[in-house]
């Protein structure tokens, strides 16, 4: 399943309806490591599929989500579990690291 995009007015509805976690990527299309780490979070909503889904919210376009969130600097990657932060996980990283992190949700 490939990652889709939140905004202000989706994010409260995908992320409480989902019955698997959900991983979402705050971040902007500036950012260096955002989009060096864009093609292992398509690979990991792949690959995990039956497990988890993956998000982005662009912060740029929903300031107010970010800031709900005190997300401080991007990338920075949030699971949520009915409807609540399980996790954060802050900054550019490899997939293997991702992966690693996520471990308790795949």
């Amino acid at each position: 399943m490939p990652t889709f995009a939140l905004d202000d007015a989706t994010f409260h509805e995908e992320i409480g309806s989902s019955d698997l976690p959900v991983l979402v990527e705050f971040w902007a299309t500036w950012c260096g490591p955002c989009r060096m780490i864009a093609p292992s979070l398509e690979e990991i909503s792949d690959e995990h599929a039956d497990s988890i889904r993956i998000a982005k919210v662009d912060v740029d376009a929903s300031p107010d989500l970010a800031r709900s969130f005190n997300v401080m600097s991007i990338p920075t990657m949030i699971v949520f579990r009915d409807g609540e932060e399980v996790a954060r996980f802050v900054g550019g990283k490899g997939k293997q690291q991702i992966v690693a992190d996520l471990a308790d949700f795949l």
